[in-house]
This record gives structure tokens, C-alpha cells and sequence, in this order.
């Protein structure tokens, strides 16, 4: 089956071809991923100038202009376009008479509605990490919705006390955040519901990395005003892709508050690592960890239901723990899995 996965966002400035598959991995690994679950993957991307490479079988189409006539010239069977923000370029896409499945990248809802609406008329098919994303956007009852992973990671499990070793982290439970520390991800949720948790938890630890930190000053004077959480919460602040990896590793559970995303990068990668996730009842994060059934769920804002999560996981045989969720992500989120589910997709919809 020929399948070409479109990708119309171009980039900043002007990347090599090889400097932009380092940019976007997710660009790369998960048409390698569907190539390797069965389907001829070519990818097509709006570029600066002409190029094309060949990776792991996957042809890489770096085209300046004319990305339709390039799609049609690859005779594809499937077009998979990545993001549901391109209207005008997905309803030419249609017109090429083969079957198009759009894939959301955190779309919003809001957008221009009706001239969304218009370019996505055609398509055969969306594509969202769970199908209740689909809801906002008005799709037609019997439009098919398929739940597919954004993407996946690389990070792996390695070992925990190692991992500890060479961090510095501990805790009894360990537990990590990994995002901004903004009103969407909700730090000041996260501090009550561990201060909340270290009645019954009192050897908890949170260590905190992250970036973006437009509340930096509000989570700093709510750490500094509780003697409880001065002790037992650590703000690493920014760290390499690689240091994240080892503090994964090391960590008994994770614990991120956020109302609303699109999918969840770092709630994968801590999947894959073997943290337990303490996460937001919402719908990525309902679908990245199987409905719960690897973690906990918690409304977003209910400090006290993230706590009882917190609680509830600690208190679990930490091996069984950490071997289901590691089970969890090789069958549902690794890369084979994403590729799998892609290609079940495209073949549905021939």
C-alpha cells in the first residue's frame, strides 16, 4: 500500500534537509514507524528548495512549491496530512480522488471554523490521540475517527537504581513533573495535591524540570509559605533531553495537572520509563494511559483526587507497577504500536 504523509508546516529560517528530520523527529520516526508496520511511505514536505533523502526505506520529498502535483506524481493509495490547520492545501489534497486522513497536531477548536469546516469536507477519515477530541470540531457523525498517538519515544526503562545513582533523586514515593509551569499545566495544583499526599506519603519527593515558567514566582511563594513542601519539593528547572531520560528512569511515579493538550510528549516518555502517571482526566491523557488502567485519572484543578492518586499508586508493589506500565507502552505507545495503528487506519480507509 503507497501512502504519502504530507507535512505543510515549513520551517524557520533554512534547515538542511538532515537538520530539519533532527528538528521534527516525530516527522521521521513515525513514517519509518508506518513503514515498518507494512506500508510504502513516502513523505512530502514544504521546503525552501527541492531535496529528497531515503531513510529506514522512507523516501523524504523536500519540495519549495506544487506539493499536490508532487503527492499526486508518488501515486498514493492514502494521503495522510499532518495538522487539521491547512485548509485550502487538504480540500486540493481531496481532489486528487484518493482517500486523505487528516491527523490533529493540537489544533484549535476555534480556528476559523467554517473555512476548516470547507477543507476538511472531503477527507475520508481524522485522526486525534483519543476520538472525544474530534467532538469540538463538528465532523459529521459518520466521518471515521481513529485514535493514533501523535507519535512515540525512544526513552526506555534502563535501571531505576542506577538512574538514581547518577541524578541525585529520591524519594519514597519519587515523583516527577516534567512541563511549564503555567495556568494550563497547573503547578499550583500539583503543590496542593503533594502537600496533600505527604500525610500519608511523608518520604514523597517532587522534582520539578521544566522551561517555560511564566509562574515561577507563584510557585515559588506557595513552595516558600509551607515548611512541608519547602522540604520536599526540588525545582530543577531546564534540562537536556538526555538528563530527562535518566530522571524518568529514576522516578516512582509522574504527575502532571494539565486542563487540556493535544496529546501528552512527556507523559509518553515517562510511560516508557516505567513512571506510573498521577495525570489529568482529559481526553489525550484518558487514551494515553489506558483509561486510567496503568495510573491514576484526576479532574483537572481537584487537588484532593490527585493526591488519593499519588497515594493510591505509591502504595502499590512498585515492580508490578512499573512492569505493567512498561507492558502499557511497548503494546499501545511505542513506535511499532503507532505504526501498527497507522496502518490499520490507512488500510480501513482503501
Amino acid at each position: 500500500m503507497r501512502v504519502v504523509q504530507v507535512n505543510l508546516a515549513r520551517p524557520q529560517g533554512r534547515p538542511t534537509p538532515e537538520a530539519l528530520l533532527e528538528m521534527w523527529p516525530t516527522l521521521r520516526d513515525v513514517a519509518i514507524a508506518a513503514g515498518r508496520a507494512g506500508a510504502a511511505v513516502t513523505v512530502v514536505q514544504a521546503f525552501h528548495r527541492a531535496a529528497e533523502l531515503v531513510l529506514d526505506g522512507v523516501r523524504f520529498q523536500f519540495v519549495p512549491k506544487r506539493l499536490t502535483r508532487a503527492v499526486a506524481a508518488c501515486r498514493p493509495e492514502v494521503i495522510h496530512v499532518n495538522g487539521l490547520d491547512f485548509p485550502w492545501q487538504t480540500r486540493a489534497l481531496c481532489r486528487l480522488g484518493v482517500p486523505v486522513l487528516a491527523q490533529d497536531h493540537a489544533a484549535k477548536a476555534g480556528w476559523r471554523p467554517r473555512v476548516r469546516r470547507w477543507g476538511l469536507s472531503r477527507v475520508a477519515g481524522v485522526a486525534f490521540t483519543d476520538a472525544a477530541q474530534a467532538e469540538p470540531f463538528g465532523f459529521p457523525p459518520e466521518l471515521p475517527v481513529f485514535a493514533v498517538p501523535e507519535s512515540s519515544t525512544l526513552f526506555s526503562p534502563g535501571d531505576r537504581e542506577q538512574a538514581r545513582r547518577k541524578s541525585g533523586i529520591f524519594g519514597d514515593p519519587a515523583v516527577l513533573w516534567v512541563g511549564r509551569l503555567d495556568a494550563n499545566k497547573d503547578p499550583l495544583t500539583a503543590l496542593e495535591a503533594v502537600e496533600r499526599a505527604m500525610t500519608d506519603l511523608p518520604g514523597l519527593r517532587l522534582w520539578c524540570c521544566f522551561q517555560r515558567a511564566d509562574l515561577l514566582a507563584a510557585v515559588g511563594k506557595r513552595i516558600a509559605a509551607s515548611p512541608r513542601l519547602s522540604e520536599h519539593v526540588r525545582l530543577l528547572g531546564a534540562v537536556t533531553h538526555d538528563e530527562v531520560e535518566i530522571l524518568y528512569r529514576a522516578a516512582d511515579l509522574f504527575l502532571l495537572c494539565s486542563h487540556a493538550e493535544g496529546s501528552g510528549y512527556a507523559l509518553i516518555e515517562a510511560i516508557a520509563c516505567g513512571a506510573a502517571p498521577v495525570v489529568s482526566d482529559i481526553p489525550s491523557f484518558r487514551a494515553l494511559t489506558g483509561r486510567g488502567t496503568i495510573g491514576a485519572l484526576a479532574p483537572p484543578g481537584d487537588a484532593a483526587a490527585f493526591a488519593q492518586g499519588l497515594v493510591a499508586l505509591a502504595r502499590q508493589p512498585s515492580e508490578i507497577r512499573r512492569a505493567r506500565v512498561v507492558e502499557h507502552f511497548q503494546r499501545e505507545l511505542s513506535f511499532e504500536g503507532v505504526g501498527a495503528k497507522l496502518v490499520a487506519a490507512y488500510e480501513s480507509l482503501r
